[in-house]
């Protein structure tokens, strides 16, 4: 099949776990041999409306755009409202001579549905849609946005554009679907979806980042990825600072998004000397990262309606991390990451269950490593690769 894949953050410059995975995507579709163009915005350094370029082999059209990250939400809104018209604005000459069979986009964000509506209509072609996040959602579930509000409002018009423009919407899990269902009953074209991580041999692993930090003979508990409200730092953040006592255990949070100067001004008040906070970094700097360090942290807010499964774990298996996170009640991740003994997890409030867990990771290797292999078995058996691949391509070959 020839397909268009539609993503608003894309490798090499993006540290997302979303981009990541559907440069994985890409890739597998490549080697199985199917055709990929990527479709992405690009809001430095780009004059032409459309820049062709490739990555690892995969084509990639870059339209220009205003920025859409790590800004003030008006900006972002703003921006991300003209995705569509920019980004069709930018194809629609090249669409008319491609011979697309498929057009598979990736949400967050909510803006594609007008293009990607355009882009089937002119190549007669289906639409596969992979919802991870429940926006406006979850903004509603944490108080960001009034259920009624006007923005909120606004944003559900563009949420239907983006349902309307699928043939099939692929979720996380069945509980989501649920979710789903309850908020959008007229739309019956759903199936589950998992998140999921290339099982690929790993790297040499060299000390550098154990030097670069001093923290020889710790054992690090990793959190990677986005620092935001929907990820409730504070969460992670009480966490630290109870474990202040067990000098051993070193915090290493590395990512970025609108809670990152909260979590900065939460170490220095309370003088959490057991805490390093770093910016993003590149995929590969985080690919070694994940090498040298003991324990993958997350955390989702309590208040979440949707039961997301966090992408930054996808990393903390493929490399036989153990798991310690909190998630929202009815999350079936915890079900997941408990029976399988690859960590634990608990709701979010469970403070006291979350730091005797950590002491627990903290003190025994054996146990850090018995997790760790428990937690590599789960890539084949919910996160495989090549089994979403699959899904998606029967899928948008169904007549």
């Amino acid at each position: 099949m020839n397909l268009l894949i539609v993503i608003d953050d894309y490798l090499p410059n993006s540290t997302r776990v979303s981009a990541k995975m559907m440069h994985e995507l890409a890739l597998w579709l490549q080697d199985n041999g199917h055709k990929v163009v990527i479709l992405t915005p690009c809001s430095e350094g780009q004059e032409r409306s459309l820049n062709k370029t490739t990555h690892d082999g995969v084509e990639v059209w870059r339209f220009k755009s205003g920025p859409i990250k790590d800004i003030s939400r008006v900006k972002r809104l703003i921006n991300e409202s003209l995705l569509s018209f920019k980004g069709w604005r930018a194809i629609k000459s090249e669409i008319k001579q491609q011979s697309f069979d498929g057009v598979v986009y990736y949400s967050p964000s909510i803006f594609f549905g007008s293009l990607v509506s355009k882009a089937k209509k002119v190549a007669d072609c289906k639409s596969y849609l992979i919802l991870r996040d429940l926006f406006p959602q979850w903004a509603i579930d944490e108080g960001i946005v009034g259920k009624y509000s006007p923005i909120t409002l606004y944003l559900k018009f563009f949420e239907k554009l983006n349902y309307k423009a699928a043939d099939t919407i692929g979720l996380m899990s069945e509980k989501n679907i649920k979710v789903f269902n309850s908020l959008h009953p007229s739309y019956t074209n759903t199936q589950v979806l998992p998140n999921w991580v290339s099982n690929t041999k790993q790297l040499d692993n060299q000390p550098y980042w154990r030097d670069r930090l001093n923290l020889h003979n710790k054992v690090i508990f990793l959190y990677g990825g986005n620092i935001g409200k929907a990820q409730d730092m504070p969460n992670l953040m009480r966490l630290a600072k109870s474990m202040l006592e067990h000098e051993q255990g070193h915090f290493l949070f590395v990512g970025q998004g609108e809670s990152y100067t909260e979590v900065e001004e939460f170490i220095k008040e309370n003088c959490l000397s057991n805490v390093t906070l770093l910016p993003s970094i590149s995929q590969d700097a985080f690919k070694h990262l994940l090498l040298e360090v003991d324990i993958g942290l997350f955390s989702l807010a309590k208040n979440h309606t949707a039961h997301n499964f966090p992408g930054k774990i996808l990393g903390y298996i493929a490399n036989s991390l153990p798991i310690l996170g909190s998630v929202n009640v009815g999350n079936e991740l915890k079900s997941i990451i408990t029976e399988s003994n690859s960590g634990f997890v608990f709701e979010n409030g469970e403070d006291d269950a979350l730091l005797k867990a950590a002491v627990q990771l903290l003190q025994s290797k054996e146990l850090r490593d018995s997790c760790g292999r428990n937690a590599k078995t789960l890539l084949d058996s919910h996160f495989s690769l090549k089994a979403t691949a699959n899904k998606v391509i029967s899928t948008l070959k169904e007549p």
